[in-house]
């Protein structure tokens, strides 16, 4: 999206509380991938039309999206999984202060080796994955599994800073993940089980509905 166009969006939209503010500094002063404001705005209103009561999240972070979601849909229970013990401790100090830590449950750990756990817990009506971009594919077939009917599953960073969409990416590590990306998205478009749509907000975000 034009630089400007999304300046403006991010300017309409209202004012997040002092928790959230706080965090969206330490994100910038610590670097945290933390979801752009234009894309998570678009991302919670497909959730609120959805209306999940069941929510995964793959990549926790600082508690950030899991605390936004669980804002937007008050009746949702989230179970969020950080593989950095110290970012998980972040996100339980931030999730207990917002009082949230009743209806949001981290799983520390690799993803990929959490299947059973988070299988316990399940099925899903929502999973995002906003985690490690090269292992995007395998969180897609490994958690796809425990999605109720009609749920849906949103992907963040499909985009990849626009490297999908060009053939001259300067940095090793960015042309190996850009090509994982844009296999990723192929993927998608092509499943026969999910009818898929990429939307190009914040870093690209991707829902996947099932059919």
């Amino acid at each position: 999206m034009n630089q400007s166009i999304s300046q403006y969006i991010e300017s309409l939209l209202p004012s997040r509380n002092e928790l959230f503010q706080e965090m969206e500094s330490l994100a910038e002063k610590e670097h945290v991938p933390i979801m752009e404001q234009t894309a998570i705005d678009v991302m919670l209103q497909f959730m609120r039309m959805q209306n999940p009561v069941k929510i995964l999240e793959i990549g926790t972070a600082i508690g950030y999206s899991a605390l936004r979601m669980s804002e937007a849909l008050p009746d949702a229970e989230i179970v969020t999984i950080e593989i950095d013990p110290n970012r998980a401790e972040q996100a339980r100090k931030y999730i207990q202060a917002s009082g949230k830590d009743g209806r949001i449950n981290i799983l520390e750990g690799d993803a990929l080796e959490l299947v059973e756990k988070v299988k316990e817990q399940g099925p899903y009506d929502a999973i995002f994955i906003d985690a490690a971009k090269g292992q995007y594919l395998k969180f897609f077939n490994m958690y796809g599994s425990m999605l109720n009917d009609r749920g849906c599953i949103y992907s963040d960073n499909v985009l990849f800073r626009g490297y999908v969409a060009t053939e001259t990416v300067d940095q090793r590590r960015f042309r190996s993940l850009a090509r994982k990306m844009k296999e990723f998205n192929s993927f998608l478009m092509g499943h026969n089980d999910y009818i898929t749509t990429i939307i190009p907000v914040g870093d690209g975000l991707a829902v996947s509905r099932k059919r």
